[in-house]
């Protein structure tokens, strides 16, 4: 249940239910009248109490941070991912994790959006990635040997075509974080985001 509704329910409680608890006094006793009416008041404030203090420290425990059109993102899956990433990369900001998230939410939309299927997450972008970007992917031969001329130290005096291989994956990766990087830009143009937390503290 959204907080509108739980206000709007407070609201009407607030409006309404007294009034109603006044009304049933007509058919009752004189005698009993106050003691039934406070009863039904003392009754309906425990309900109502019960059914709404978990949702309401549910959303004050788990507000959202960020929304990716109508996607959120809650603060816990937020720490979540932030808590695991330090284990990782121990200088990465909140704002680069936010800002991943976004991104993964983006192309996970995307990806659904040409009816791809998955297990997970991780493999549903993996799928996308390598159906709309990653055959766009060209690396020219003299690119190749021009990073082989370029880092020859590196190679510890390997010929080219025992590291041919390695150069290639390397390059294509660079690459295709440069392409992924311009379609994220894309998508986030197009896209309705707003963020709710203050990700540089």
């Amino acid at each position: 249940m959204h907080s509108e509704e739980v206000n709007g329910r407070m609201r009407e409680w607030e409006n309404g239910g007294i009034i109603n608890i006044q009304h049933a006094r007509i058919s009752i006793s004189p005698f009993l009248r106050f003691s039934v009416s406070l009863f039904c008041l003392l009754l309906t404030t425990f309900m109502l109490v019960v059914a709404l203090c978990p949702l309401l420290f549910a959303g004050m425990k788990d507000r959202v941070v960020a929304f990716v059109d109508n996607i959120a993102i809650t603060l816990s899956e937020f720490e979540e991912l932030y808590e695991h990433s330090l284990k990782i990369t121990p200088d990465i900001t909140k704002e680069e994790v936010l800002n991943t998230m976004i991104n993964r939410v983006l192309l996970a939309k995307e990806a659904r959006k040409i009816r791809l299927e998955a297990h997970s997450e991780d493999e549903l972008i993996k799928e996308y990635i390598d159906l709309k970007i990653r055959p766009f992917i060209r690396i020219k031969e003299e690119d190749l040997l021009l990073f082989y001329q370029m880092h020859t130290i590196e190679f510890q005096g390997k010929e080219f075509e025992a590291v041919r291989l390695e150069i290639e994956t390397y390059l294509v990766e660079k690459e295709l974080n440069n392409l992924l990087k311009t379609h994220v830009a894309e998508l986030r143009g197009k896209a309705y985001i707003k963020i709710q937390l203050d990700a540089k503290k």
